[in-house]
């Protein structure tokens, strides 16, 4: 079962699906993918078992794993508590910094009173790089070189993240130049299951928007990547 916004009737998933049906009617099409109430009405009509939620828009949307749970549907990711934790880059920090991980300096979610965060952004000291909260993809990423970039750099990012992810939170932290970008994918079932599938470099990318990622990372010696 597919959903589709109306700019995308004419889309090749709506017609390779067995049923589709329209999203937010009336809506542009990224407040229709993140129209949580109409996914869920969608989701009982057609007595669908289980959500994928796909790549951005509400794959990383507590509210919507929870919704998904209290509609009977399975979400095929994280729950909404793991969600929260993890899928808010400040609070995973703080998990991180709780398991004694090395942290990037950085602030806490800026506030909108822009003098308490230029206070903020001095005690973590520029460069730095203005990141969203939530979700990822590149999207309400600045880089912060002085003082006087914060207030509508701020401003800007917090309009994407907020058409982006619904929630215009964002964070401040200590800039990296030429920084080498390594993930380990994580897997793991409700039975306790899980395993990770090594690491990839995630290096080569264009306005902070992964584009090629290499796995093994090429240069990674053995005995980082075991400690990794």
């Amino acid at each position: 079962v597919a959903i589709y916004s109306n700019e995308d009737r004419f889309a090749l998933h709506r017609f390779k699906a067995d049923e589709s049906y329209l999203v937010g009617a009336g809506k542009k099409p990224i407040s229709a993918y993140l129209d949580i109430a109409d996914i869920i009405r969608i989701a009982k009509e057609a007595d669908v078992d289980a959500i994928h939620p796909g790549y951005g828009f509400l794959s990383e949307n507590p509210d919507f794993a929870d919704a998904c749970v209290a509609a009977g549907v399975a979400f095929i990711g994280p729950n909404g508590d793991v969600m929260r934790t993890l899928g808010n880059k400040v609070a995973a920090r703080a998990v991180a910094v709780a398991a004694n991980v090395p942290v990037v300096p950085a602030t806490t979610a800026l506030p909108d009173d822009i003098e308490v965060a230029k206070k903020m952004a001095l005690e973590v000291g520029y460069p730095l790089m203005l990141k969203a909260s939530w979700g990822g993809g590149g999207r309400g990423m600045r880089v912060i070189e002085t003082e006087a970039d914060l207030a509508p750099m701020k401003e800007l990012a917090q309009r994407e993240a907020l058409a982006a992810f619904g929630n215009d939170e964002v964070y401040l932290e200590k800039l990296v130049r030429r920084a080498r970008h390594v993930e380990v994918q994580v897997m793991g079932d409700k039975h306790g299951n899980l395993v990770h599938l090594f690491e990839r470099d995630c290096s080569v990318q264009r306005r902070n928007q992964k584009v090629v990622e290499r796995a093994p990372a090429p240069y990674m010696d053995p005995d980082t990547r075991r400690e990794l």
